[in-house]
This record gives structure tokens, sequence and C-alpha cells, in this order.
């Protein structure tokens, strides 16, 4: 793993108008209180971007799966990447040229690297695996049936790649060489093989266990992204009615709950009363723009900020009376957590005490000003316990005085890709630009601004 030098954060915080810190909470965190807001945003945001940049893994140029500050990894899985988070880290890319922390062509290099990598890699039917080991191109089983492809963690890696595709098309020439190349793999995803013969999708499929896992993909939960790339395919595209009737049941996605004054149209899956983990409202809309974004089942706008909202009353009204909850303290999704990794979510069950700053923050475009609020607070009032040289670390726990320096790519990949959302929409306009995407949300009954 390379040396990260903490000389990077002294810098940025000196752009952004830094004169003095508090003593940090460990030697990779400095923190300063005199801050603005726009200077904690902006600091956030580009820490949080090194985690892609700085942080990849050197022979792939993608994702780890997580980095630990103090270097404890118990599966010695420090170089293992992930397909999603890649994804993620694949759009956190262009927000680097975008917002200048690279330039254009040191972008474009290691997207071209990347492109080397993934080319080769193991896939299954066109689809990547959920993990990939950075220094070779083959699987990791995700566990013992789970050596194949991964139907899902593909499509977010292919939003981020339709994503630079956009980016490049109308670029020089070795640019467009780039996007050509990503057309390609875009092509050769079958998405239509993980149908297994049904009007559904299948989440994985093993070359050794074949159908086993028997997945069947039904929502409403982070999913519906692969449903619209697959109905997009110009190769291997799906018809109409696999999303119909697996993705929305026939229907039954159709529900109405009320919580805390704010309704959700969608059925969550294990989560119907207060809604799903966060992660719900953010995987799938990093490229997929949800404003005016309606079929016959939700105006997904509507139902995303609810969504936010219901998770942000339940911390504030704090029925489990956990530490540090409230207002400016809010966020439940699936992260590291105190036994280990759990999908946290408001409810007596999956409330755990944790709270997991990338639930406000990839919720940024949905509620600026609570996300804000929540940010600022954390950055200012917790003595760098919260915040490292990747931006906030994964999860923390007042009530078990729990602060582990641990980051997860899954989860700093939307804060980054949001953030951006939030100021320019850039992730969103660049994967809405795809007459394919235009195409397939046509086919399966969606209304949105961009569908000509």
């Amino acid at each position: 793993m390379r040396t990260l030098l903490f000389g990077g954060l002294l810098a940025i915080m000196a752009n952004t108008g830094c004169h003095q810190a508090n003593k940090s909470a460990s030697k990779d965190t400095l923190v300063d209180t005199t801050l603005t807001t726009d200077s904690i945003f902006n600091l956030v945001q580009k820490q949080t971007f090194e985690y892609f940049w700085d942080g990849a893994e050197p022979h792939s140029g993608l994702a780890r799966e997580r980095y630990h500050v103090d270097g404890d990894y118990p599966e010695h899985d420090q170089n293992v990447v992930t397909t999603g988070g890649s994804g993620f880290g694949i759009m956190s890319i262009l927000v680097g040229i975008e917002r200048g922390y690279i330039t254009r062509q040191q972008g474009f290099e290691r997207l071209v690297h990347i492109a080397d990598f993934l080319e080769k890699a193991d896939r299954f039917h066109g689809a990547w695996p959920h993990w990939i080991y950075g220094e070779t191109g083959k699987v990791k089983p995700f566990g013992q049936k789970d050596n194949g492809g991964d139907l899902v963690e593909t499509a977010f890696m292919m939003q981020g790649l339709l994503c630079v595709r956009q980016y490049f098309a109308n670029g020089n020439e070795q640019e467009k060489a780039l996007a050509a190349r990503i057309n390609k793999m875009w092509e050769e995803v079958e998405w239509s093989w993980y149908r297994n013969g049904k009007n559904v999708l299948y989440w994985h499929w093993s070359p050794t266990y074949e159908w086993q896992m028997n997945f069947a993909v039904t929502g409403y939960n982070e999913c519906l992204i692969m449903y619209v790339l697959a109905a997009s395919s110009p190769t291997y595209g799906i018809p109409a009615e696999v999303y119909h009737e697996g993705w929305a049941k026939g229907g039954k996605i159709r529900d109405s709950v009320n919580a805390y004054g704010y309704t959700l149209k969608l059925h969550h899956n294990f989560a119907r009363e207060l809604g799903g983990p966060l992660f719900w409202s953010h995987y799938s809309y990093l490229g997929l723009d949800p404003h005016g974004l309606k079929d016959k089942y939700a105006d997904y706008w509507e139902h995303n900020v609810n969504h936010v909202l219901i998770d942000r009353a339940w911390c504030i009204e704090n029925p489990k009376h956990f530490k540090g909850y409230g207002a400016d303290s809010w966020g439940l999704t699936a992260s590291y957590s105190v036994g280990g990794y759990a999908a946290h979510a408001p409810g007596k069950e999956t409330d755990l005490g944790v709270i997991s700053p990338t639930a406000a923050l990839s919720s940024m475009p949905y509620t600026p000003e609570y996300s804000k609020q929540a940010m600022v607070h954390w950055y200012k009032h917790y003595e760098g316990k919260l915040f490292g040289k990747y931006g906030f670390y994964d999860a923390f726990s007042e009530t078990d005085n729990w602060y582990p320096q641990k980051y997860l790519a899954i989860d700093q990949g939307p804060e980054v890709v949001m953030m951006e959302n939030y100021r320019s929409a850039l992730l969103w306009k660049l994967f809405m630009s795809c007459p394919e995407v235009q195409a397939g949300l046509k086919k399966l009954g969606f209304e949105s601004p961009y569908i000509k």
C-alpha cells in the first residue's frame, strides 16, 4: 500500500483559508474549527475524493474495498477491489477533473489504466464479480457460491463507465478511443442472460454453481439502476415486462406508508414502516437523475426526499435514547457497525446506535441544509475523531464510545458524487445524456425531463 502523506491535507486546508488547527485525534487528522460551511464542504469533498485517487489499488487503479488507518486487515484484503465501489470511484475521478483536484490528462490516464484492467479482469457473461484481486484481475469469491458474475455490482460499475464515455465522447482522438473501449464493455454485458429464462433479473451467476444462489432481484431497494441499464442495453436488452413483473412484482411494489408526516409510495423490502437504509436512495441515483423521474409506481424525487426526511426524523425522535442523535447528527444506512457490519435503518431492530456520515452527506441533493448542518457539526465538535485523510470515517457510535478509523469504498463514493450533483448536477447530466438510457427509460414507461 502506498504511503499517504499528511502534508496533502495541510495543503488543502491552507487553500481553504485555514490558519490554526486544533489538536488532532490521530496523526492523520487535522481539524480547524474556524472554517466556514463552504470551506468544510470543499474540504470534505476533496479529501473523500482522495480515497479513489491516492488511495486507489495501484495495479488496477480501482477502489480498494476498504481502508483501515491502522493497517489491520484481518482478511488480508487490502488489495481487493470492489466493482460497485469502483464504479462510484470512476465518477469521483470526473468530479476531481471538474473541481481541479487533478488535471484532465491525469484523470484520463488513470481511466485508461482502469479500462486496461477491466477489459482483462474476470467477467461472467459480461458481468464482473463483486470482488476482484487487484494484482491479478481474478475473482475473489464474495461467498462460497458467489464466485461469478454480480449483475448489481456490474450495474454500479457501468453507471460510472457510461458517465466516462459521455465525458470523453467528443474529446481528442485518444479520449474518443477510450469512450469506444467503454462502449464495447457496455455492449458485452449480457443483461438478458441474467433473466435465467424468467421475467425477473437474478443477482448472481456462477460458472461452478450456476443459479444456485437463486437471488431474484425485486424492489424496492438499491437496485433500480440494474433494471434501467438492462432495459437500455442495445445488445442484450430486456423487455419491459421483466421490469414490471420482476422488479415491480406485478404492481405489488406500490405502497402508501406514512411516518412523521412523510409518505413512501414504494414498498421497502424488509423495512416497510419506516423505510430501508439510506443507500437505497443513493446508489441508483448517482447517475440516474430523480428530478422529474416518474413512472406508474412513484415520483422518485418525492420518494427519495421523504425517505431521507423519515430517517432524520427518527434520529431526532431517538426512541431508543442513543447518545449523540439529533437534528445535527443523523443518518442510518449500511456501514461498519459495532458488531461488524449492518444495514442500519429506522426501527427498533435495525437502529443500533450507529451513525454513518455517508447517509447525510450522500443525501445532499435531497436535504442540503440538513446535510450541511450535520457535516459542520461532525467536523467541528468531535475533536477530529470523525475526520481523517479520506474525509469522514465510515461510522461511529457515541453510545458505545466507538470511533473506528476505517473507510469503505461504497460509502465514500456516493458522498463525492452526490455532493457534486448538488453543486452542478455533473454526473446526472452525463448519465442522462446517454441515448440508450433515455430509450430504456421510455421503454419502461418513465417520464423524465431528459427523455426526448
